[in-house]
């Protein structure tokens, strides 16, 4: 430090010394151009999620290198911001009107700019800022650009980016191999109990040799295979809200409790618990029920067909249609049979404000049910990247906490560069 107590080479500043907001680029209109809209950028996520194609009117425009910075409620507050890095070279990119432009002045500070976008003190700042009225509330990039800040050399500033992106790098690793399992465990099932392509006595696929059919309900079904419902491989089990006039009904750390909101933005397959746990007491006072490890959660209503598997014993609100798995059918059966028939499901809603598909006719959907031998098998074979996959996840948790923590640290050279090297 020196004697006015900064790190050597940090100087006070504004955001603006090292950012261009909203850069003039020109498109012109009618031209069809990639194009991200809100939905596309994910919440605490450094990639973007897709890209459509659409004729340029208005909006925000871009090139890779830059952040877009969410300035409307809630987006902002649920932490919609991303780094542009799949465009071609020079390519020039049109968004929402709801994203703030940052470009850095120098190119080397792209990824800097992007984790000090997330930084917490930059974003309470933001908040702190938006006018509007209630629940469309906005910050302008004129407000943004005034953010007092330590400023670290260039060098450092290129070094804490680096840590922080290896930690993302990390990350966005694992969550492409879930993907990568999640497609290939969808496909298995679809081959198996769609085509009917599981393998035979032989380990030859059964359909294309020779195997035997019987007429049902449903068609043409292999031999030894029957159709049933839901309510023959699954307890189908409701959920439900305790009082909020109670306060004991609800608490920090006790019954996990989920409800879909919790769901939303949520992209793994597995969940521990919501962003609000509720009490024995509330659990007992209402209808939610206490449901074991390994329970398919279906969101039925506001919207339908969110889903994902307990980590361990868990409760919903009156929003789910949870399946506990019956003797003889595993979890992973289970859950991609629910993807595989989720349109089905949603073709059965009724209702006038929201759709929603009761337990009573979720019960009654036909499903066809294979052998004991496949069932066994399939689920022999899913354990495994389900375990992976699993194990990704978690990893996943930890490194986002280790990022978030030393965001902040590294920010505002609580620690510092060469103490991290150390």
């Amino acid at each position: 430090m020196n004697k006015k107590g900064l790190f050597d080479g940090w100087k006070w500043g504004k955001v603006s010394d090292i950012i261009d907001f909203n850069p003039k680029y020109t498109i012109k209109k009618g031209v069809k151009v990639k194009y991200i809209e809100m939905a596309a950028v994910p919440e605490h996520s450094r990639e973007i999620e897709y890209f459509q194609s659409r004729e340029f009117k208005s909006g925000s425009k871009f090139k890779n290198g830059e952040t877009l910075f969410s300035r409307i409620t809630p987006c902002l507050q649920n932490g919609k911001t991303s780094k542009v890095s799949k465009l071609k070279e020079n390519e020039i990119a049109n968004g929402s009107t709801e994203f703030i432009v940052l470009s850095p002045k120098d190119k080397r500070d792209e990824d800097f700019i992007y984790y000090l976008s997330l930084d917490n003190s930059f974003r309470k700042y933001a908040e702190k800022r938006m006018i509007g009225s209630t629940g469309r509330q906005r910050v302008s990039w004129q407000s943004l650009s005034e953010y007092k800040l330590l400023i670290p050399p260039l060098k450092n500033r290129i070094k804490i980016a680096e840590i922080l992106s290896s930690l993302d790098d990390k990350i966005e690793l694992n969550n492409q191999m879930n993907k990568n399992l999640e497609n290939m465990a969808q496909t298995i099932f679809k081959h198996w109990f769609v085509d009917f392509e599981f393998p035979d006595e032989n380990g030859k696929p059964y359909a294309s040799n020779g195997g035997k059919f019987v007429k049902s309900e449903m068609g043409l079904i292999p031999e030894g295979w029957r159709v049933g419902r839901i309510n023959d491989v699954a307890e189908v089990i409701g959920g439900g809200t305790p009082s909020r006039k109670v306060d004991e009904y609800f608490t920090e750390k006790g019954i996990p409790w989920i409800t879909p909101k919790d769901l939303s933005s949520y992209n793994k397959k597995f969940i521990e618990r919501g962003s609000q746990d509720i009490s024995s007491l509330g659990l007992k006072k209402s209808s939610a029920k206490l449901m074991p490890k390994d329970t398919v959660l279906f969101s039925s209503r506001a919207p339908i067909g969110y889903i994902v598997i307990s980590k361990n014993e868990v409760s919903t609100n009156q929003g789910f249609k949870s399946l506990i798995p019956k003797n003889g059918f595993g979890v992973e059966y289970i859950y991609y049979l629910i993807k595989y028939i989720r349109p089905l499901i949603e073709n059965r809603a009724s209702g006038s404000t929201f759709k929603e598909i009761s337990g009573g006719e979720m019960k009654k959907i036909s499903v066809i049910i294979p052998n004991e031998k496949i069932l066994k098998k399939f689920e022999s074979i899913l354990n495994s990247s389900s375990s992976q996959m699993l194990s990704n996840e978690e990893e996943v948790e930890n490194l986002i906490q280790i990022r978030d923590s030393l965001l902040p640290k590294l920010m505002s050279g609580e620690i510092r560069v060469g103490d991290m090297e150390k």
